[in-house]
């Protein structure tokens, strides 16, 4: 059944009452001051979480010069890593896998052939063990292993599904570090943030996040670092669907209410361009607010410079933080977190670019990651070409996913724990 015409209208004329109590010239004169005021140096308890790592601005580039600009890197790598999703059996075990795969632009089908593949499993039998050694198959193209994943009374799921992604993507950008001659870019950020937001979830979880196997994987992402530090080849990450909230937890702790639910909604509003802004673009920066129905200028990408980031997920590798226990061989500061942002009108979608700050400290490299991501952006209306060759090889089909599942159901002689949700969108035949 579906709404009739008047469901709809009724439905509609709630937004009347909603929009009559929005002033969104108050929300960018508010981005505005969050901008000039707050982000130079915004604090949470005492510590500086959010500040430039150089320059504090805002800038823009014509899309047609960006997509057009000779790349500053003649090759790129890219990595991503791909599940089935966890999947509860009625024996008790709750299962991921994650597949993780690199790929390069200009192509490299051998590389492109090489897999990393992570089975975690959980079970609620304390005198079970599935932990298995890596073994290699398909002549050396691909490794594999099951992980047995540390107990716990509630999210078996999150966890399993966070180990065997991160295990993945871990050791598959290690095993092949060496093969990066210009630059690496993961799909998603620089560290396994998923587990280090654990400790804000469960007391249960955040003591899990520093058992041995978690911090294990963690440990991936720290050597990965250092591993190319040490080669002097720039890593980073393009982050297509940021989350963090870091900047508007810090505004609200210091009796600010920010109209907006997380710091990807404030950058947005900071660099989305409308007709009427003033030459210094939207937030308050200069000129009349423009109508919020006027049309957008989309024939610029905007972004930011970079920025220090060492509150919420990012905390654990700021250069205060304890990485988990994991020994650093560097200056701890060489591990923090930098970012900037940048916004593609043309599709409204505002993504982030990561890097250590062992790369982020030198102005050539900055610039390069930046005219980097642009250029690539510019070009696919999305993530770099590397990382969406990436993202093609590891992804798991949903016909897949379905196979691999029964498969999983003949060998343990168990049939997948189904919900009414299942049945009603069809995830399963029934």
């Amino acid at each position: 059944m579906t709404l009739d015409p008047i469901h709809v209208e009724n439905i509609a004329q709630l937004a009347y009452g909603i929009a009559g109590d929005v002033d969104a010239t108050d929300h960018d004169d508010l981005a505005g001051r969050v901008w000039r005021d707050w982000l130079p140096e915004l604090r949470r308890d005492g510590r500086v979480v959010i500040e430039p790592v150089d320059a504090h601005e805002r800038r823009r580039a014509p899309v047609d010069d960006a997509a057009l600009t000779d790349r500053p890197f003649e090759t790129v790598h890219g990595l991503d890593s791909g599940t089935i999703n966890p999947t509860t059996f009625k024996n008790g075990l709750v299962v991921d896998v994650a597949h993780a795969a690199m790929a390069s632009a200009p192509s490299d089908l051998d590389l492109h052939r090489d897999r990393t593949i992570v089975a975690t499993v959980h079970a609620g039998d304390s005198t079970a063990s599935f932990d298995g050694e890596w073994r290699s198959r398909d002549d050396g193209h691909t490794r594999q292993r099951v992980l047995h994943a540390p107990r716990v009374n509630r999210y078996a799921e999150g966890v399993v599904h966070a180990l065997a992604l991160y295990l993945a993507e871990g050791t598959h950008a290690l095993d092949h570090a060496d093969e990066v001659d210009d630059l690496l870019v993961l799909d998603g950020p620089i560290y396994p943030k998923e587990l280090f937001t654990w400790d804000d979830r469960n007391p249960e979880l955040g003591a899990l996040a520093r058992e041995a196997k978690p911090r294990a994987v963690v440990e991936k992402y720290v050597r990965l670092v250092e591993r190319f530090v040490e080669r002097d080849v720039p890593l980073a990450g393009f982050v297509k669907n940021p989350s963090s909230g870091t900047i508007v937890r810090a505004l609200t702790r210091k009796g600010v209410e920010p109209p907006w639910p997380d710091d990807t909604a404030l950058f947005t509003r900071l660099l989305e361009r409308r007709e009427g802004d003033g030459e210094g673009g939207d937030g308050g920066s200069g000129g009349d607010a423009p109508d919020a129905r006027s049309e957008r200028v989309d024939d610029e990408l905007t972004f930011t410079t970079w920025f220090h980031s060492r509150g919420g997920a990012d905390a654990t590798m700021a250069a205060d933080g304890d990485a988990l226990g994991i020994e650093r061989e560097l200056d701890p500061e060489l591990y923090e977190p930098t970012f900037m942002v940048v916004y593609d009108p043309r599709t409204d979608v505002t993504y982030k670019l990561e890097a250590p700050y062992a790369f982020a400290r030198d102005a050539e490299t900055r610039d390069r990651l930046t005219r980097q991501v642009l250029a690539d952006v510019a070009t696919t209306r999305g993530p770099p070409e590397a990382v969406g060759k990436a993202d093609e090889l590891a992804r798991i089909s949903a016909t897949e996913k379905a196979a691999l599942r029964r498969k999983f159901e003949e060998r343990f002689d168990s049939d997948q724990q189904a919900t009414y949700d299942d049945r009603r969108w069809g995830k399963e035949p029934y």
